[in-house]
């Protein structure tokens, strides 16, 4: 497991110190509980590192307030608009529970590993198992005597299974927001898109199970579906495009331009946007990712296409004219 990985007494001590948080920071707390909080902090070492990751997460979010609730409780007064932040972050949170509405940003920060937009990362799993993060990605790992877990926060992985060396092997699930995806013995990448999942399938085969029905549906090598917390969707054939970000490239055969540059500005900081009178255009062709001004070059050199650059964090294609 990735040393960086939070053990599950990490979990519950963060979620304690995310509730205490958000009763700090609304305003009502009393000096009871000021004091409970006091006694809470100082009564393990867990609670003081899990402690200051909430403070390290307040304090790379610019709408957290700057100092709530420290160590010495500071006694200065919050205006409303602070505490609502506060308050607003920790709902979002859900005081750091995995099945919510959907991934917060929180944990996304708290996540074991995560990639920053245009970064992808590949890594060795304890188990020997090969785990890549694609851009903008965020993932818990959870190896315990009875399971492997991946928890896929945000974004999109791909997984290469290796076989367990426990006496008894252990299943290895990926499990989203929406479901869980059984690994048997293979290759494939789970994304997250809005309200669902995309799996696809590279090699052998995965079970996918919803959170809000008993259905299971098997994938197997060459397929890939979509599912949410409700349904499964029909399987449909992978093709040269399903796992091009592993080799960095975007492939686009017959593809509108709206959605070749909206997968292309996955990979890139700031704006990308695009003139409504080139979205259907059909493109064709193998697009870097790792440098995407040279994607956006090809299209300017292959297609009737203009590429403005307002500044280097906002672009637009337009019609050549």
């Amino acid at each position: 497991m990735s040393q960086n990985a939070l053990s599950e007494a990490d979990r519950l001590a963060i979620r304690a110190a995310a509730a205490w948080y958000a009763r700090l920071a609304s305003g009502n707390a009393s000096e009871a509980d000021q004091a409970a909080w006091r006694n809470w902090y100082g009564a393990d070492p867990l609670h003081q590192r899990a402690w200051q990751r909430v403070e390290m997460v307040r304090s790379q979010m610019e709408r957290v307030p700057g100092h709530i609730a420290r160590p010495t409780l500071d006694s200065a007064r919050l205006s409303r608009r602070q505490v609502l932040s506060g308050l607003l972050l920790m709902a979002s949170a859900s005081s750091l529970g995995w099945y919510g509405h959907r991934a917060s940003l929180w944990q996304t920060w708290l996540a074991d590993q995560r990639t920053a937009t245009g970064e992808r990362r590949e890594m060795k799993l304890a188990d020997g198992s090969s785990l890549t993060l694609n851009t903008d990605s965020a993932v818990d790992v959870i190896f315990t005597e009875q399971y492997r877990v991946l928890r896929l926060l945000r974004g999109e992985i791909a997984v290469s299974t290796a076989p367990d060396s426990h006496a008894r092997p252990r299943p290895f699930r990926v499990e989203t927001p929406q479901g869980g995806v059984l690994a048997l013995g293979t290759r494939f990448s789970v994304r997250l898109t809005g309200e669902t999942t995309h799996v696809a399938v590279l090699e052998k085969a995965v079970e996918v199970q919803p959170l809000g029905t008993p259905r299971r549906q098997r994938v197997q090598a060459g397929e890939q579906l979509d599912f949410s917390r409700d349904w499964i969707g029909s399987t449909q054939a992978t093709d040269s495009s399903t796992a091009a970000w592993l080799d960095g490239s975007l492939i686009a055969i017959d593809q509108p331009l709206g959605s070749l540059l909206t997968e292309l500005s996955r990979y890139r900081p700031g704006a990308l946007r695009w003139h409504p009178s080139v979205a259907g255009l059909k493109v064709s062709g193998s697009f870097p990712i790792n440098d995407t001004d040279l994607a956006l070059a090809a299209l300017e050199s292959g297609f009737p296409l203009r590429i403005v650059r307002h500044t280097r964090y906002w672009v637009s294609v337009e019609p050549r004219t």
